[in-house]
């Protein structure tokens, strides 16, 4: 029986998890921010960004309660915080100037695509929750194979998803990094939204 409810479990986890990702709505984001960069590097930074997401979502689940407690951060701050992130990626993809963030040092495999994009507060907490509840051992591995197994997913959507620049050239690229900032934007300011709302409460 607790096998099954370990299974069960796992199961939650990882559609939860999926839908709260949204590999398929993050992939315009990380296509505009590949477009110049050869079909290897796409490749490279598609698994990076998942590691990193990865990386982050594990440590929140390990030490999470911990981390904000120490720093006394809150969950709704810590959304406001990624909603200004990505609202600062959204107009750099809006006004064409989003390259200029790798001349500047930073990895977007790792900024904004592993984190804020993938590994959100949204995703943060729903893991958090899940570890809450992950009260067996069989659970708590059920746990850890949903989340490996979640970034697996979003590494080959990616991966796979760089084969549409081949065919919508670099005309195709420039509308696609408006649509994406956009939505980037909008996801963005409901975060800062609901952020505001639940300081507000």
């Amino acid at each position: 029986m607790d096998e099954v409810t370990a299974l069960t479990f796992a199961v939650q986890a990882f559609v939860t998890l999926l839908v709260i990702f949204d590999p398929p709505g993050a992939t315009p984001i990380f296509l505009s921010l590949v477009a110049n960069k050869s079909q290897r590097e796409r490749t490279r930074l598609a698994w990076l960004a998942a590691g990193v997401s990865l990386l982050v979502i594990a440590s929140f689940a390990l030490f999470g309660r911990f981390i904000l407690e120490y720093m006394h951060v809150s969950i709704e701050a810590l959304q406001a915080a990624g909603g200004l992130l990505l609202l600062y990626v959204s107009l750099q993809l809006l006004t064409g100037t989003v390259h200029e963030m790798e001349t500047k040092g930073t990895n977007i495999g790792m900024v904004p695509l592993g984190t804020p994009l993938l590994a959100g507060p949204g995703a943060i907490v729903a893991t958090m929750i899940f570890v809450e509840q992950a009260d067996t051992a069989a659970r708590m591995s059920g746990l850890a194979l949903a989340i490996i197994a979640v970034h697996l997913v979003i590494g080959i959507v990616l991966m796979t998803s760089t084969t549409i620049l081949k065919v919508i050239r670099e005309s195709g690229v420039n509308l696609l990094a408006r649509i994406a900032g956009l939505l980037l934007a909008a996801i963005a300011v409901q975060m800062l939204a609901n952020a505001i709302k639940l300081l507000a409460n």
